[in-house]
């Protein structure tokens, strides 16, 4: 690992020099190439250059140790020793996680979907809740949210609703809240005062760009209608609604958000290259299934994966046991702790399974 970690360092250095060469900051597209590809090399260059100088004091201080020192130096020298090595295995085991093989759609924008499912207008209101947690927190990371398609029920709430969000490392945050989600409260129509459950799911999946897959024009059906909801003098008069359809899988895609018809065409392409693509993965691991699944879920759409307990404000995330008691300031977008829980299991399980690997 040191000499992967010292390639990494060499290369972070010499990145260095050659943003600083005139040939190449006046050459737009490698300025960019080198800069991203050393911010992306930071963090393991920042923690590997802290590790190397905390195993130096340590071993100095082991060297100390072993001269002639009063009592008072010798319990001093101790102490220091300990505090060092608690801190050189901590940065080791972070300089382990930074060392896995990234997830090659970390970075990338998100598609999320959200639908109400078991509880009707109540499961649809509670996706509506689940829409403003979403797009709250991503306003917390510096994100942009965009709606992309909606469908609403009577009560203001989604039957389902479609939308992006753009920011760098957004599926690296959001990728483990695919599942269904359940909640537990007095739904605003019962009249008796019970408590009812309902879900409803969500799927996220990296926005899937052009390169990635090619979508040829005889493979896709488009058709256009006229869009409903709120919207203004154009709602059902003009045909500015689009659904499209793959053919050869059968997937469909349906904005009618937009303001024309070719921007709604464009955002239902989107939509389906992200389904298409996450169709592909989906099936690529249902091979593995039963050897990939992990400490934090299949991420399969039927499994519970969270609990929302309105009479107990409480959060339970299923697949790592965390319970949080602050239900209103989650739903409010502050998700910082159940994603850091979610990461954190994520990246355990995979050095358990290196560790066993090896």
């Amino acid at each position: 690992m040191l000499d992967r970690l010292q390639a990494i360092a060499d290369r972070y250095e010499k990145l260095s020099e050659l943003l600083c060469d005139p040939d190449v900051t006046s050459d737009t597209k490698k300025l960019r190439e080198y800069s991203k590809e050393q911010s992306d090399l930071q963090e393991s260059y920042d923690t590997f250059l802290e590790y190397k100088s905390v195993t130096e004091q340590l071993n100095d201080a082991k060297v100390m140790q072993n001269e002639k020192l009063d009592d008072e130096m010798r319990e001093m020298v101790k102490m220091e020793i300990e505090e060092l090595s608690e801190q050189s295995v901590q940065l080791e085991e972070k300089l382990k996680v930074l060392m896995m093989p990234k997830d090659p759609n970390d970075d990338k924008n998100v598609i999320v979907e959200i639908r109400g499912a078991a509880g009707g207008d109540e499961a649809a209101l509670f996706a509506g809740d689940l829409y403003k947690m979403y797009t709250r927190y991503a306003d917390s990371q510096g994100w942009r949210s965009e709606v992309l398609d909606a469908s609403l029920n009577d009560l203001g709430g989604f039957k389902e609703i479609i939308f992006m969000v753009t920011g760098k490392g957004a599926y690296s945050k959001l990728k483990y809240e695919s599942g269904a989600h359940r909640v537990q409260r007095i739904p605003v129509t019962e009249s008796g005062g019970r408590i009812h459950t309902s879900t409803s799911t969500v799927v996220v999946m990296p926005e899937a760009e052009e390169v990635e897959i090619e979508i040829h024009d005889s493979d896709i059906r488009v058709d256009t209608f006229c869009s409903s909801g709120a919207g203004g003098q154009s709602v059902n008069t003009t045909k500015s609604a689009v659904r499209v359809t793959h053919v050869p899988t059968g997937i469909v895609a349906t904005c009618q958000d937009g303001k024309s018809q070719n921007s709604n065409k464009e955002q239902a392409l989107r939509v389906l290259r992200a389904r298409i693509v996450d169709k592909m993965r989906e099936e690529e691991e249902a091979k593995y299934a039963g050897e990939r699944k992990s400490k934090v879920g299949t991420g399969d759409r039927s499994e519970r994966i969270r609990t929302y307990n309105f009479p107990q404000s409480r959060v339970t995330d299923h697949r790592i046991g965390l319970t949080l008691h602050r239900l209103e300031t989650v739903l409010g977008g502050d998700m910082g702790e159940i994603v850091s829980a979610l990461t954190i299991a994520a990246q355990s399980d995979l050095l358990e399974k290196g560790e066993q690997a090896i």
